[in-house]
């Protein structure tokens, strides 16, 4: 690779400045190399121009072009990092290849998010042996890292950390759900142990509100069901539960049913988006026939359907009847409009190739993976009158 010549150049590259002999990499070979830059004085008379902010750190930014770090991306991400005084650039990358991340992956982390590289050894080291209480491998927490940097330099505050993990467990959520909310959302174990604790009890609370007798199962059930619910405010949260309890005219079982099954899908949405996609859908039911029953029952059986943006799912209804199938049938199945218009407009015209009748044999095969219609489509050549 051609970073590699660079990296070993910068294990002896040396320029006049301050070696700090006080910080010494644990278990690697060779010191980190850390560059003072005199920081001058300010002499200025009060009515002179002072500059508003550091200029950037040449040798830092020499050391990161050695190492193949897209220094114009880092300087879009986090253009603060490229002006400080000490850095740990060194130590990063020979902490991770001694995880198994490549040259490679090390500096697209570095490009991605620079804030890596202000990072202690013995931050990284107690992280990652938290981390692996969750992964089971090196290879899956490198893996994550290449994906999405961020999750695991966010933040520094390895106690939070721990506390986070110690309360999510509490709360029965096993190691597969941590795992899902380290990868989906890990801001969620940045949050302050309170924040996360206030977002729990609220939802305890409404459990409790609604009639339920089993407030803790009711968070389980919200949180494994939508990983993002932790980062997001109890105000949001409560109005988009006020808002589908009024709009769809739902009884307190009923809410308290869809909240603790599908319904838990669509609590993370901003209350405007959730709201015009609402009206939205209501207004496209009512120009196609639909009665208020129709909506609530599409709804509650299928709350993703609010997801969908407004000329998305106008235009995958559009293409569901025009290829001759009903709104009764998208009724019984709305999952069919999790594909793609232009899957859904495709498998359409392949079924009408062979004869296929939606009236007699219904919509299922339009939700079946890519395999099964395949095969089914191969049957139906086979035999047409099938």
């Amino acid at each position: 690779m051609a970073a590699v010549p660079g990296v070993r150049a910068l294990l002896s590259f040396h320029r006049p400045g301050l070696l700090l002999d006080t910080f010494w990499l644990t278990r690697a070979p060779f010191i980190s190399i850390w560059y003072h830059r005199r920081l001058c004085s300010d002499t200025t008379k009060s009515d002179e121009p002072k500059p508003l902010v550091n200029p950037e750190n040449k040798s830092l930014l020499e050391n990161l072009n050695l190492m193949g770090v897209d220094v114009k991306m880092a300087r879009q991400r986090q253009p603060g990092v490229l002006r400080k005084v000490f850095t740990n650039e060194q130590g990063l990358a020979t902490f991770l290849q001694g995880k198994g991340a490549s040259l490679k992956v090390i500096a697209g982390i570095i490009s991605r998010y620079p804030r890596a590289i202000t990072r202690s050894i013995n931050q990284l080291e107690q992280r990652w042996e938290l981390w692996r209480n969750i992964f089971q491998t090196d290879a899956e927490i490198v893996s994550i890292l290449d994906r999405s940097p961020e999750s695991f330099f966010r933040s520094s505050d390895n106690g939070n950390l721990e506390k986070n993990i110690a309360f999510l467990t509490s709360l029965g959520l096993n190691t597969k759900d941590l795992h899902r909310l380290l990868t989906t959302a890990p801001r969620t174990f940045s949050n302050s142990i309170e924040l996360n604790k206030q977002m729990v009890e609220f939802l305890e609370e409404i459990c409790v509100d609604l009639g339920g007798n089993n407030p803790e199962q009711f968070v389980k059930a919200v949180i494994s069901r939508n990983l993002y619910i932790l980062i997001r405010s109890t105000k949001r949260v409560k109005k988009n539960i006020d808002n589908l309890k009024a709009s769809l005219k739902l009884s307190d079982s009923e809410l308290l049913t869809l909240l603790q099954g599908p319904g838990a899908e669509i609590l993370d949405l901003s209350n405007e988006y959730l709201k015009n996609n609402f009206n939205t859908l209501q207004q496209k039911m009512v120009s196609l026939g639909c009665h208020e029953a129709d909506i609530k029952k599409l709804i509650v059986s299928y709350p993703m359907v609010l997801y969908i943006g407004p000329d998305t799912l106008s235009t995958k209804l559009d293409c569901l009847l025009k290829g001759g199938i009903t709104m009764k049938q998208i009724l019984e199945k709305p999952k069919v409009l999790d594909y793609s218009t232009q899957n859904i407009r495709g498998r359409i015209e392949e079924l009408q190739k062979v004869g296929y009748d939606f009236q007699k044999n219904g919509i299922n095969i339009l939700d079946s993976s890519r395999k099964r219609f395949a095969a089914k489509i191969e049957r139906l050549v086979a035999t047409p009158n099938d």
